[in-house]
């Protein structure tokens, strides 16, 4: 048999692997989905999803032209359609919206039909979130029937496509690639949805037609094993042998748009959870982002435009945190969680797990794997959109780009760096970093010989300039030819202590490395959560356990704050000012009495009064603090300077 590895030109400089073992990969490491009860949309071949879509180009100011009508797209017309409008999107439609009439008799068809498959969004739901996120969620409802719309009417109809589509054939798929890159057999499991309802079904931050998602595992190649010939004579080994040889060591599960180290876990992690060696994987509900445990999380939805204020924002909580040492009493985690930006929308994202599960062995299973490749015409040459183009300005009601592309035609680096996207461009596999720490340690080795005899060398010179340097001092005549002897000697004396400097770091790794080598010879590994930062929990349950009081305050706050806020200007505009400021400090305080923050909120309003306060005195009294300032200092000088003379 051939070797496993073939060259390609998908990734020049890398490996591939045969297309049959490819595949039994891929079936090998299939993932377990966990869904939250009420989710309606699930993995789907997309050559079934083109083939009831229809493909549009929007340009600036213009109306959306129709470029292949329902029936008419396929993949392979993707990539003849021609894309030379470089200010044009282009995009699929999956569906159109339903209108008031119809979307009423969906709704009341889904009340009438058995709850056992309705999601409940569970107590305290707003409850978690502040008001900036009520408020949005709010206007962007409104801005739906102002544009004559209505929430959930793309939703219903995309449900109900989708449903139909179930009914022809019930089948669920993955696409699946298999790449290798910087020491690492990459396996990626593509999930495409025709539909995120996150917003509308389960109170999340956006809709949009099609959504991509993403599961990578990571395999090293075992070196315990031995190696596989391919001798005349010799049977060819079976795909048994081969899938020994790949030792499964990381998992990075797509959230959002998070990446780097938090994305992964070891395969050893307690957190990783297995069935028969296939990773458990639970969805968020509608918004179909992947974790590893089950729960509610709290997710931050920032938009473009306020991103510079946003990190003004996480530099004064840095430094609210680091250098005032407040929030000390929160639970120790990995690192403390930031506090919420006020720039960046917190919303819930459900990963119950309660729902149909998918996978190897489950009630459900996978079909057939379809492999993507670079290779693949529709995969390269296709950079629109994969479903409704809706021109949000956030970008977040948009449907997203295929899995090579980003919305704005650059490359996913999920897609052309796999390694680095989950942070393990720096990190080798298991058995292959033992052999690198070596020849790191061979290579020091040589490096601090060198250095040895440089210093011995440059230290002897520095020695003889010193000694003719001294002699000159008594020579008049000579005292120019001594300044530049002195020169040489700053000069030389500067490079012998980095030198020393440079020797005694590398000493000091050759000991880490050398304890670190015996560490791993012995089979002890770090912990497998060493490399996380900022761990993506789900809410414990105590700390949003809201009463019912506290749920009718948070459904009603926004509402309550708006008609307020309206019958002070009318009816007391004269002070405007000061009774929205009572207003505000009114709701912040009812909202930290709920959260069971008041004594974090009168500490923070403590501490900033005191700074504005400092302030306004800085302001006032700015010049007289300066001349007290110098009256001190001086005093200070004249009383060290005479005690001195007294001593």
């Amino acid at each position: 048999m051939t070797s496993a590895f073939l060259s390609t030109a998908e990734n020049p400089g890398t490996k591939a692997i045969t297309a049959e073992l490819e595949l039994a990969l891929l079936r090998h490491f299939e993932p377990v989905l966990r869904f939250t009860r009420g989710e309606q949309f699930f993995p789907i071949d997309v050559e079934r999803y083109v083939q009831i879509a229809s493909l549009w180009y929007q340009r600036p100011g213009e109306d959306a032209v129709c470029v292949l009508g329902q029936g008419e797209v396929t993949l392979d017309m993707l990539t003849r359609v021609d894309m030379g409008r470089p200010d044009a999107v282009y995009f699929l439609k999956f569906t159109e919206p339903l209108d008031a009439t119809e979307l009423a008799i969906y709704q009341d068809q889904r009340k009438q039909s058995s709850r056992a498959h309705i999601f409940t969004p569970g107590r305290g739901r707003l409850a978690r979130v502040g008001y900036v996120s009520r408020f949005v969620e709010a206007l962007f409802s409104v801005a739906l029937l102002a544009r004559g719309r209505v929430p959930g009417d793309t939703a219903a109809a995309a449900t109900l496509r989708y449903e139909k589509l179930l009914e022809e054939c019930e089948e669920y798929t993955y696409h699946g690639r298999v790449v290798h890159e910087a020491g690492w057999v990459v396996i990626q499991y593509w999930f495409f949805y025709v539909y995120n309802n996150w917003r509308s079904g389960f109170f999340g931050a956006n809709d949009h037609e099609a959504d991509w998602e993403l599961v990578s595992i990571y395999l090293a190649e075992r070196d315990d094993l031995p190696p596989l010939t391919d001798g005349a004579g010799e049977s060819e080994p079976d795909l048994s042998s081969l899938l020994e040889r790949y030792q499964p060591e990381w998992v990075a599960y797509a959230s959002h748009d998070y990446q780097g180290d938090d994305l992964r876990r070891r395969w050893d992690d307690p957190e990783l959870e297995k069935i028969d060696g296939h990773p458990v994987v639970y969805i968020g509900a509608g918004s179909h982002a992947c974790y590893f445990r089950r729960g509610e999380y709290l997710t931050e939805l920032e938009l473009a435009f306020m991103q510079p204020l946003a990190k003004v924002i996480d530099w004064l909580q840095q430094f609210w945190y680091n250098q005032l040492k407040q929030y000390q009493d929160e639970p120790d985690t990995e690192q403390p969680e930031q506090a919420s930006n006020l720039f960046r929308i917190p919303f819930v994202d459900y990963a119950r797990g309660d729902g149909m599960t998918l996978g190897p062995q489950q009630e459900k299973q996978w079909g057939p794997p379809h492999v993507l490749s670079a290779g693949q015409s529709w995969v390269r040459d296709y950079r629109g959109l994969w479903g409704l183009y809706a021109r949000d300005p956030f970008a977040g009601e948009d449907a997203p780009a295929g899995p090579m592309y980003n919305r704005d035609r650059t490359l996913r680096r999920s897609w052309y760096d796999p390694a680095g996207w989950a942070g393990l461009d720096k990190v080798a596999p298991a058995d292959e970093e033992l052999r690198l720490m070596v020849a790191q340690q061979m290579t020091l080795g040589d490096r601090q010989g060198e250095l040895l005899n440089e210093i011995q060398q440059k230290a002897f010179e520095l020695r003889n300039l010193g000694i003719a340097a001294r002699a000159m001092r008594r020579q008049p005549h000579l005292h120019r030819l001594r300044l530049e002897y002195e020169q040489r000697i700053g000069a030389l004396s500067t490079e012998v202590a980095k030198l020393r400097e440079e020797m005694a770091s590398g000493q000091a790794l050759l000991g880490s490395l050398g304890d670190y080598a015996k560490m791993r010879r012995a089979g002890v590994r770090e912990s497998p959560r060493a490399h996380i930062r900022h761990a993506h929990t789900p809410t414990a349950d105590e700390q949003f356990r809201a009463g019912r009081l506290a749920e009718i305050w948070a459904a009603a706050s926004i509402g309550l704050l708006l008609v307020v806020m309206v019958g002070i200007f009318y009816f007391a505009r004269h002070y405007l000012v000061f009774g929205i400021s009572a207003l505000i400090a009114l709701f912040a305080f009812v909202e930290a009495t709920f959260r069971g923050r008041i004594v974090r909120m009168v500490t923070s309003v403590t501490i900033g009064l005191a700074v504005v306060a400092a302030l306004i005195l800085i302001y006032e009294f700015f010049w007289l603090m300066v001349a007290l300032t110098v009256v001190v200092i001086a005093s200070y000088l004249l009383w060290d300077n005479l005690r001195e003379l007294w001593s």
